[in-house]
C-alpha cells in the first residue's frame, strides 16, 4: 500500500509492480441537476476526479445505483445511465459491472480503477514550503445546484455551474504528469477550505490563501448572500474547527463558498514557484478561470489562512 486513508487523500494507491500501481476510490451522490443526462455525466466526472487527482489515468469503473421500484419512471435510471456511460467512454474508461439496490432516494456514482507508476503519484502530503497553490476549477457549485433545487438560479448562472462540473480533470492530470506535480488533491465534499487543511495536515504545512484570487462562479456569491447554503456548510465548518483562520476582510459571502461542498470540482495543486507560471498557462487552455491562489509556508498555528 503506497496511499493508504491515513491521510485523508483522494483514492488508495497500491503497488503491484515496480513500474505499475493501481489507484481506487468510489463516490456516489444524490442528484444536483434537473437533467437526469448530466446528472449522470457529472457523477461519472466526479467519480473519476479522484484517480486524475492522484496523476492517475482510469481504466475501468463499476456502477453504484440507488433507485425506487415503484412511482419513478425507469427511463430516468436509462438516462442516468446513459449519461454516465458518454463520459466513461469519452475518458476510455471501461464499464465492468456494478451494482444497484432499491431506494426511495436516487443515488447515482461509480467505483473507478485508474492505474499509475509508482514514482509518478501525487499525493496531499507532499506540499512544500516554498511552493505556489493552482485552483483549476471556480467554487460555487453546492451553493448553485441549492439555488436550482428552489428554482431561484437564473439559467445563466445554472448553465455555468453544470458547465464547469462537466469540464473533465483528464487534462489537468495529464499536465501534473508532464510536470512532475508531486502535491495535489481534488475539491469536492469538505469544500476549498477542507481540502485544503487535508492537504495542509498531510505535508506538515500552512497554506496562505489570498481569497481575491479564488475563482467564483457568477452569481454564487449573491446567492450565497441570500442563505443558499447546503448543510455541508455547517458540517464542513465543523470539520475544520480551529485548526484554519479566515480575516476579518474575507466577507461573509466568501466565507461561505469556502465552505461549499463541491461536486467534480477542481483540482488544488502545490508545486514550486519556478514551474507554476508555466503550468498554469497550459492549464487555461483546458480551464480557463484557473489561478494562482495561494502559497505554502512553515506550519504556523493554523494550518490554513484566508486573507
Amino acid at each position: 500500500m503506497i496511499v493508504g486513508f491515513d491521510t485523508a487523500d483522494d483514492a488508495g494507491v497500491y503497488r503491484l509492480t515496480d513500474d505499475l500501481a493501481l489507484v481506487q476510490t468510489l463516490d456516489f451522490f444524490t442528484p444536483i441537476v434537473d437533467d437526469p443526462f448530466d446528472y449522470g455525466r457529472i457523477a461519472a466526472l466526479n467519480s473519476i476526479n479522484d484517480v486524475w487527482a492522484m496523476g492517475g489515468t482510469p481504466i475501468t469503473a463499476m456502477a453504484i445505483t440507488c433507485f425506487p421500484k415503484k412511482g419513478v419512471d425507469f427511463q430516468i435510471l436509462a438516462d442516468i445511465m446513459r449519461g454516465g456511460l458518454e463520459v466513461l467512454t469519452q475518458n476510455d474508461v471501461v464499464l465492468v459491472g456494478g451494482h444497484s439496490v432499491d431506494n426511495q432516494q436516487i443515488m447515482f456514482g461509480y467505483s473507478v480503477t485508474g492505474i499509475i507508476h509508482p514514482d509518478k503519484v501525487a499525493t496531499n502530503a507532499g506540499a512544500r514550503p516554498g511552493d505556489v497553490v493552482l485552483l483549476t476549477k471556480p467554487l460555487g457549485t453546492g451553493i448553485i445546484s441549492t439555488a436550482i433545487k428552489f428554482d431561484r438560479a437564473p439559467a445563466e448562472v445554472a448553465a455555468a455551474s453544470v458547465k464547469t462540473m462537466l469540464t473533465s480533470g483528464k487534462t489537468a492530470a495529464e499536465l501534473m504528469r508532464q510536470f512532475d506535480v508531486r502535491a495535489a488533491t481534488d475539491v469536492t465534499g469538505f469544500a476549498f477550505m477542507g481540502h485544503a487543511m487535508e492537504l495542509a495536515n498531510a505535508s506538515n504545512v500552512t497554506i496562505e490563501i489570498n481569497a481575491r484570487d479564488i475563482p467564483v462562479l457568477d452569481g454564487a456569491l449573491e446567492l450565497a448572500s441570500q442563505g443558499l447554503l447546503t448543510s455541508g456548510d455547517k458540517t464542513n465548518r465543523e470539520y475544520v474547527g480551529d485548526q484554519v483562520h479566515i480575516s476579518d476582510g474575507v466577507s461573509k459571502p466568501m466565507g461561505n463558498i469556502l465552505f461549499d461542498p463541491q461536486t467534480a470540482g477542481g483540482l488544488l495543486i502545490s508545486l514550486p514557484e519556478s514551474r507554476a507560471g508555466s503550468l498554469l498557462q497550459r492549464l487555461r487552455e483546458t480551464y480557463p478561470l484557473a489561478a494562482i491562489v495561494g502559497k505554502v509556508t512553515t506550519r504556523k498555528n493554523h494550518v490554513v489562512i484566508i486573507d
